[in-house]
């Protein structure tokens, strides 16, 4: 792959929600992804928002021991990416703790060590999908509980529609992901989808950002919350299928998951500076 083209972000452009802002409100435009004169000033950005993607995840209480990993292509080298090393929590992870690993699974910047279980299955999404800048597995409670259904998620609620005709089921569940096989099929699974629920395990998200990918974690984890509660209480009306297909192409787009994240960032920022450290 080539190096990221830093005068222009291709991967977000303006969408149907710019759209529709302009065309109905007479407002100053919506905030845009930022650009970059340099490779230096890219990466240094996505590794920011990394590493305040697992504090807000730790609020979210999407950590659980050792489990989870997320990943970011390096702006350089982008058959190289960016995670967080084996062992560190959540809650004190820092620009620096951040290592970066190539396809082979070797270490190319840190010292610290790689989870070979987060190099089997981010490597072979990243491989099978050159549009993905960033993935995210996480074991979130409702996660885990809708994955043991077995099913994908209904159009419940205007969230949900998010993910309308764009997650999938990856329902071969085969323990612990320690090999390229099953990291291949989960990346044959999630196809051209945003979202993948992996049976009897958890969620997997992407996205042309880290701030994408992560908001939609957070999105798709609340969804399956919201079906399960909406199920123990009775049948669910479901939203038609051209409302939820229209919800999907608005507010299911890459702008809407990059701007959604733009105020966590800067509220765990604010409160955990040292994060940037």
């Amino acid at each position: 792959m080539t190096p990221a083209v830093l005068e222009a972000k291709p991967s977000i452009q303006k969408d149907r929600l710019n759209e529709n802002f302009a065309k109905h409100l007479d407002q100053p435009p919506l905030p845009q992804p930022p650009t970059f004169s340099s490779i230096a000033d890219a990466r240094a950005h996505r590794k920011r928002q990394l590493a305040a993607t697992f504090r807000i995840f730790c609020h979210y209480g999407f950590n659980e021991g050792v489990a989870g990993h997320i990943t970011v292509r390096d702006p350089e080298d982008p058959d190289t990416f960016w995670v967080n090393p084996f062992g560190k929590g959540y809650a004190r992870m820092r620009v620096s703790d951040l290592i970066r690993v190539d396809s082979r699974g070797r270490l190319v910047d840190g010292t610290k060590p790689v989870n070979v279980s987060a190099f089997m299955i981010h490597n072979q999404i990243h491989a099978a999908r050159p549009d993905v800048e960033a993935s995210v597995h996480a074991h979130t409670v409702h996660g885990k509980a809708w994955s043991s259904l077995g099913r994908l998620l209904d159009p419940i609620t205007q969230d949900s529609c998010y993910f309308f005709e764009d997650h999938a089921l990856f329902d071969d569940y085969g323990g612990i992901v320690y090999d390229e096989d099953e990291g291949s099929a989960i990346a044959r699974s999630i196809g051209k989808c945003k979202a993948l629920i992996l049976q009897n395990h958890g969620l997997i998200t992407v996205g042309k950002s880290i701030e994408e990918a992560a908001y939609w974690m957070i999105a798709l984890d609340n969804a399956c919350r919201a079906q399960l509660m909406a199920e123990a209480a009775g049948k669910p009306v479901l939203v038609p299928a051209d409302s939820a297909r229209a919800i999907s192409q608005t507010l299911g787009q890459p702008y809407y998951g990059w701007l959604s994240f733009q105020a966590l960032y800067d509220e765990f920022v604010y409160k955990q500076p040292d994060l940037l450290e």
